[in-house]
């Protein structure tokens, strides 16, 4: 199916561009959310009867969102989840989860605006895209862990299980040299001749 599009879309095109695309994702997507008009005669004279409007709106909402992106440019968000001995999350972390932590910080954000390449299913900082426009993406860092505590300790670089592996290291080292016998019983051993 033919549509001209009436803003950018990622891996699409451009503002007034006519592309050929799949007929659900334009009877889904594009149609339903005003991206786009089905590109017959008469919707491409409206459209360029209407080019100019549409790309001055075009230029506030990004003039808009580059605002936004600015009180955006180093947030952090936190959230605490539980995890297997491996690290592994129960579950994983999706974009409404982003998106509310984001509210909770005092940055409104739609969960349809956070990019998740792939889902978040271990512990750690995570950089994740959100984009505020079609021509407009920040970067938030996402910060998943079990506690507070953990959190803080992730956000200050300091990795929370290097730490307790190495504690689990000293703890081993510790309990072998306290069950080894002491150097000096070695020593009171004789020594039994051999015949040969």
């Amino acid at each position: 199916m033919d549509v001209i599009l009436l803003e950018r879309i990622e891996r699409l095109g451009q503002i007034g561009d006519v592309v050929k695309v799949k007929p659900g994702f334009a009877r889904n997507f594009l149609l339903p959310q005003k991206k786009a008009l089905r590109a017959t005669k008469d919707n491409i004279a409206y459209f360029e009867s209407q080019r100019k409007v549409l790309e001055a709106q075009n230029l506030e909402r990004r003039s808009e969102a580059e605002a936004a992106g600015g009180k955006m440019k180093d947030l952090r968000v936190t959230l605490i989840r539980q995890a297997s001995e491996a690290l592994q999350l129960y579950g994983s972390v999706t974009s409404r989860d982003i998106a509310e932590a984001a509210g909770a910080a005092g940055i409104k954000i739609e969960r349809s605006q956070v990019v998740l390449e792939r889902a978040i299913k271990a512990l750690g900082l995570h950089k994740q895209r959100v984009t505020l426009h079609p021509e407009v993406s920040v970067t938030v860092t996402v910060n998943v862990a079990q506690s507070a505590e953990e959190a803080e300790m992730q956000r200050k670089g300091v990795d929370p299980l290097k730490l307790a592996m190495e504690a689990a290291a000293r703890e081993a080292a510790e309990q072998a040299a306290a069950t080894q016998p002491s150097a000096d019983a070695s020593e009171s051993v004789a020594e039994v001749p051999v015949k040969g």
